[in-house]
């Protein structure tokens, strides 16, 4: 599984002071204070971090300690088991085995068909109720109440500056997308035989800033008419391209390229893809906020 990495600074910025505490700095919750100890929805309990999903409802059970119990995840490989030795016991603690949030701990007093007690934290769970987890939901990796969006527009250090600067985008990450090679490198990227494209992925509040603002900014910001290629960087990682998270970002992509088309506002056709976003890999760290780190807001070419 692509594992989600992120310094303590953009969790901390991601999650409320307790969800820190306790999936980061492994906290507990105090018994019978958890939102969702006593809750009796059907649905799906996701990972509060990734949004990995963790234990559905009707593996849960009232096991009178106080904490959301389980008796099985939805999935074994989405959780992973550690060692705990800390506070003078030996324990088996459970974490999310795509971002490592601490969830709690696993016993063997649970009821049948496992005999597991999964004993979790509310505040490392974020609750998906049955019938409202559509098609149109936003993939994992985001924050609650935020929406996704990826662009590539060329070297993603220029193009992340320019999406920083926009008022209601609440994260922003660069990384590849669109290829075949699960887990790539920088390299592997450059090499122009992973069919992946650089691309910055924003993270931004929809009540603050629309879709439609972020694609005005993306098209503003580079040629999308030129095929595989932006300025004097040559490849189909430097390729002009939308990926959609929703059905709707389709529409509004669209809909704007064909109003541009149709004013001219480019002097040649615009060949930007717009396709289904695949999975994000997030590039290496010294490629994160390249120009920020460097107190620069543009790229010198």
């Amino acid at each position: 599984m692509q594992k989600i990495i992120k310094s303590d600074e953009e969790w901390k910025k991601q999650l409320t002071d307790e969800q820190y505490r306790i999936t980061r700095g492994k906290g507990t919750e105090r018994a019978f204070c958890g939102v969702f100890y006593d809750n009796h929805k059907e649905g799906v309990y996701h990972c509060i971090c990734c949004d990995l999903p963790l234990f559905a409802s009707k593996a849960k059970f009232d096991s009178g300690t106080g904490w959301p119990s389980f008796f099985q995840p939805v999935a074994k490989e989405n959780i992973e088991n550690i060692t705990d030795s800390s506070h003078g016991m030996t324990r088996t603690e459970i974490v999310c085995a795509r971002c490592d949030a601490h969830l709690g701990h696993v016993f063997n007093d649970g009821p049948r068909p496992t005999g597991l007690r999964y004993c979790l934290n509310s505040a490392s769970l974020k609750f998906v109720e049955a019938g409202k987890d559509a098609a149109s939901e936003e993939k994992s990796g985001v924050q609650a109440g935020l929406a996704q969006a990826s662009f590539g527009a060329g070297c993603f250090w220029g193009v992340e500056a320019a999406f920083q600067a926009i008022p209601g985008v609440k994260e922003t990450a660069v990384g590849y997308q669109g290829g075949t090679l699960k887990n790539p490198t920088y390299e592997d990227v450059c090499s122009g035989r992973t069919g992946h494209a650089e691309v910055v992925h924003v993270e931004f509040d929809p009540s603050e800033v629309t879709y439609m603002k972020l694609l005005e900014v993306f098209w503003s910001n580079h040629d999308p008419t030129t095929v595989d290629r932006q300025g004097p960087d040559v490849g189909s990682q430097y390729r002009s391209v939308i990926f959609y998270y929703t059905s709707e970002q389709k529409q509004v992509a669209e809909t704007l390229k064909a109003r541009f088309e149709s004013a001219r506002r480019f002097k040649r056709p615009i060949v930007t893809q717009i396709v289904p976003a695949p999975d994000f890999y997030r590039a290496e760290e010294y490629h994160q906020k390249y120009l920020a780190k460097r107190g620069q807001s543009h790229c010198a070419i």
